[in-house]
């Protein structure tokens, strides 16, 4: 699976989501609603690069007896606060996990300083989140605004720390066969995360060339993004939807600073395209 999936994961979970309309019609007529499939997807080589690599990121979100999950390559959630799916107020809190594939693999790094910094192991973070949505705000019976607030903890040994992520995103349809979606995130990380990815030992800088640097934990990033999902085949209710859109991050305070960063940039652009069906 390629290193740079987990940031891939949140752009294509949100490309996937955007068909919001298509989730409250489901409902209406039984419940229950499946949209699966596939996004290719342009990002950074690692967190901080200036290279990019392109991956494919499977993706997966439905809603069984009113109870929402969420599978997007490396990532999994379930929602058990069950939803009705009509207009109103939506309470949403369940677990999490996240694998963590960034710097696994020296090879997937075109940077021969930051190739040669050790490889750290695949993070498994567990977690869960919280959130609340409004469906039905200003466009129609159908248009979205979410707040959430995630927390996940590294269980294998990569990162060993915590990662606060709030994030808040507005969806709307602008008819039965298209919608959109804008986005805003940031996330806010501890030490032990600093450490794995941003800071370089005396040792680390022997070997790569770059300086030694001791990174602290706090506000790692933030970004903003779209995205959009169009109906190739009926409407967004049903059939083949084209899904699209980008996502910007910046990185700040100490992982902007850090020398892993000045190897590439504090700018971080993404971008994916693919398809789905829904059902």
């Amino acid at each position: 699976m390629p290193p740079a999936l987990r940031r891939a994961a949140f752009l294509v979970a949100t490309l996937f989501a955007t068909p919001v309309l298509a989730q409250d019609r489901s409902a209406d007529a039984g419940g229950d609603f499946v949209m699966a499939g596939a996004a290719g997807v342009v990002l950074p080589q690692y967190e901080g690069s200036g290279d990019t690599s392109i991956t494919p990121a499977p993706g997966a979100i439905g809603r069984v007896s009113g109870f929402a999950f969420q599978f997007i390559g490396n990532r999994l959630s379930v929602d058990l606060v069950r939803d009705s799916g009509g207009p109103g107020w939506d309470i949403q809190a369940g677990p999490s996990l996240v694998l963590d594939f960034n710097r696994t693999s020296a090879d997937s790094i075109d940077d021969p300083r930051v190739a040669a910094l050790p490889e750290r192991n695949t993070g498994i973070e567990l977690g869960g989140y919280v959130g609340v949505a409004r469906v039905g705000v200003v466009t129609s019976d159908y248009d979205r605004l979410s707040v959430t607030l995630s927390y996940r903890y590294d269980v294998n040994g990569a990162h060993e720390s915590g990662i606060l992520s709030p994030s808040v995103s507005y969806m709307t349809p602008l008819s039965r066969k298209a919608a959109v979606a804008v986005f805003a995130s940031a996330e806010r990380v501890a030490n032990g995360y600093a450490d794995a990815y941003f800071s370089v030992t005396p040792a680390d800088a022997a070997a790569s060339g770059l300086p030694a640097y001791d990174a602290d934990g706090g506000w790692k990033n933030w970004g903003i993004g779209a995205g959009t999902a169009v109906s190739l085949t009926g409407d967004l209710t049903g059939g083949l939807q084209l899904v699209a859109g980008g996502m910007y991050r910046r990185l700040v305070n100490d992982f902007a600073d850090s020398p892993v960063t000045r190897a590439g940039s504090r700018d971080q652009w993404m971008g994916a395209i693919g398809l789905a069906y829904s059902f």
